[in-house]
C-alpha cells in the first residue's frame, strides 16, 4: 500500500487516516529523523477539522513513543508551521490538514529542519520503516527516554511578525478596505490580524471554525460570498483562503473573481520591475495558460514549467535558483518569504503592488487576457500507454500545426483521461477537443 501521495498523506478521516495509522506514521517518521537529529523537536500544527484532535494525539503518541519531544501549537495555516519549523530549530514539522477538502478529509504533511517539503526519497524511506515491524518495535524507547510534549499557544505572533516584515516598511494598508475570507479554517486568526495591524480596514467573512464548516461553500474553493461582499462593503479587494491557507484567490473591487495566470503574470513583472525578480524567470505549472508565457516573455521574462503540484514548483525553484513560482489554482510561493504556498504572503504583496501602482485591483491584476481553453474528462476502462495508442502521435503532430497547445494526462487517482487545449482560434480548438473526445473514446472506452 502507497501511503504518501503527491502532498503528504491524506483521505477520510477514521477511514483511511485512522488514529492507528497516524501513530505508527509518526514513529516511522520519528525514527528517520532520529538519523540526524539536533534538537529532538518536532513541531506539530493542524487546521480547524474536528478529526484533528484525534490524528494529533496519535501523531504525540507515536513520535513521543520513539523518544521526541512535541511541540503543539494548534490551529496555524501550513506556511506557519514550515516557518516555525525552522524557526524554532526543530528537526521537523508536521502539519495535520487536508487543506481545500471537505472537512471529513484530513491529512498529514512532513517538513525537514529547514521548513521545506519532504523530497519524494524521504518519503520512501518512511514508508519502508512504516511497514518494518522489527523496525517499529526496536525503536520505540523506555523509561527516561520516552519523549515528552508541550502546547505553546503563543507562537503565532512569530509568524504574524513574520508577515509583516515581508510587506514593504514604507508602505501602510491604513488607505484599503479588504474583505478576507478565512474558510472557517486555519488562518481565522491570523489573517485578521496582519492587516489590521498594518493599517488596513478588514471585514472578515467565515471565520467561526466549528469542526465541521472549514471550506463549505466559502474560501479559495467557493468565492461567490466573497465576491458578493466585495461588492456589498465596496471594498478594495478581497482575499479568500482555503482551510489551510496556503492558497489564494482574489476578487477585484467591481467583485470579479480574478484569474490566477493574470496574478502570477502581474506579480512576476512587478518583482522585476523592483529587481527582486531571479534572474528574470519564474516558475509555473503545464497547466498554465500560454497567454501567461508569452506575456512574460515580452516584458524578458522567461517561463519555466513543471509537473501539476505546488511541490513541484518549489523543486523547479530550488533546481534554478529562483525566488518566484506558482500554480492558477492559486498556489503562489515567494521564495524570499516562505517554504511553500503562502496565501497571506502573497496577499500582501498583492496588497503592495496595488500601492505601489496607484491603480485599481481591476487594473493591475489584468495585464493580459487568456487564450481560449477547454477541459474535457473521460472516463476509460484502462490507462493505456500512450505510444500504444494507434494514431496518437499523428494527433499530437496535427494540434501542433493547428496551433494549439495540448496537456493530456491519465488521472492519478481516478480511471479518467484529461485533456486540455488552448489557443487563439477558439472555433479550432473546439473543433480539434470534439475530434480528440471522439478519437480516444473508440481507442480506451
Amino acid at each position: 500500500m502507497r501511503l504518501f501521495g503527491t502532498d503528504g498523506v491524506r483521505g477520510k478521516a477514521g477511514k483511511k487516516l485512522t488514529a492507528q495509522l497516524a501513530m505508527r506514521l509518526a514513529m516511522a517518521a520519528g525514527i528517520y529523523f532520529r538519523k540526524n537529529s539536533v534538537t529532538n523537536k518536532i513541531v506539530v500544527g493542524k487546521d480547524t477539522r474536528r478529526s484533528g484532535y484525534m490524528i494529533e494525539n496519535a501523531l504525540v503518541s507515536g513520535l513521543t513513543a520513539v523518544g521526541y519531544n512535541v511541540i503543539q501549537v494548534g490551529p496555524m495555516p501550513t506556511p506557519a508551521i514550515a516557518f516555525l519549523t525552522e524557526d524554532m530549530r526543530c528537526d521537523a514539522g508536521i502539519m495535520i490538514s487536508a487543506s481545500h477538502n471537505p472537512y471529513y478529509d484530513n491529512g498529514i504533511k512532513f517538513f525537514d529542519h529547514k521548513g521545506d517539503k519532504l523530497q519524494e526519497r524521504d518519503e520512501e524511506a518512511i514508508e519502508k520503516i512504516y511497514f518494518d515491524d522489527e523496525a517499529i518495535e526496536d525503536n520505540q524507547k523506555v523509561e527516561k527516554e520516552i519523549g515528552a510534549s508541550k502546547r505553546i499557544d503563543d507562537v503565532i505572533g512569530r509568524y504574524i511578525v513574520h508577515l509583516k516584515n515581508s510587506f514593504p516598511k514604507d508602505l501602510t494598508l491604513s488607505t484599503l478596505r479588504i474583505v478576507i475570507d478565512t474558510a472557517n479554517g486555519a488562518a481565522y486568526k491570523v489573517a485578521p490580524t496582519v492587516f489590521s495591524e498594518l493599517g488596513a480596514e478588514v471585514i472578515v467573512i467565515n471565520d467561526k471554525p466549528n469542526g465541521f464548516n472549514i471550506n463549505y461553500k466559502c474560501g479559495a474553493m467557493h468565492p461567490e460570498e466573497l465576491a458578493h461582499s466585495v461588492r456589498k462593503y465596496r471594498a478594495d479587494v478581497g482575499f479568500a483562503l482555503d482551510g489551510d491557507a496556503d492558497r489564494l484567490v482574489v476578487v477585484d473591487e467591481r467583485g470579479e473573481i480574478v484569474d490566477g495566470d493574470k496574478i502570477l503574470g502581474a506579480l512576476a513583472l512587478y518583482l522585476k520591475k523592483c529587481g527582486r525578480l531571479n534572474r528574470d524567470k519564474m516558475v509555473a505549472t503545464v497547466m498554465s495558460n500560454q497567454a501567461l508565457e508569452d506575456f512574460l516573455k515580452a516584458n524578458g521574462i522567461d517561463l519555466v514549467r513543471c509537473g501539476v503540484g505546488d511541490k513541484y514548483v518549489l523543486d523547479e525553484m530550488k533546481k534554478e535558483g529562483l525566488n518566484f513560482g506558482g500554480e492558477n489554482s492559486g498556489h503562489i510561493v515567494f521564495g524570499d518569504y516562505a517554504k511553500t504556498g503562502d496565501g497571506l504572503a502573497s496577499a500582501l504583496q498583492i496588497a503592495a503592488l496595488m500601492l505601489r501602482s496607484g491603480k485599481k485591483a481591476s487594473e493591475i491584476l489584468s495585464p493580459f487576457e487568456p487564450y481560449p481553453s477547454r477541459l474535457e474528462n473521460i472516463n476509460i476502462k484502462e490507462k493505456k500507454p500512450f505510444e500504444q495508442i494507434e494514431g496518437f502521435g499523428e494527433w499530437q503532430e496535427e494540434i501542433k500545426r493547428r496551433g494549439l497547445r495540448s496537456l493530456i494526462r491519465y488521472s492519478g487517482t481516478e480511471n479518467k483521461l484529461r485533456i486540455l487545449l488552448e489557443g487563439k482560434d477558439a472555433k479550432a480548438l473546439n473543433k480539434t477537443m470534439d475530434e480528440l473526445v471522439e478519437f480516444f473514446q473508440k481507442a480506451l472506452v
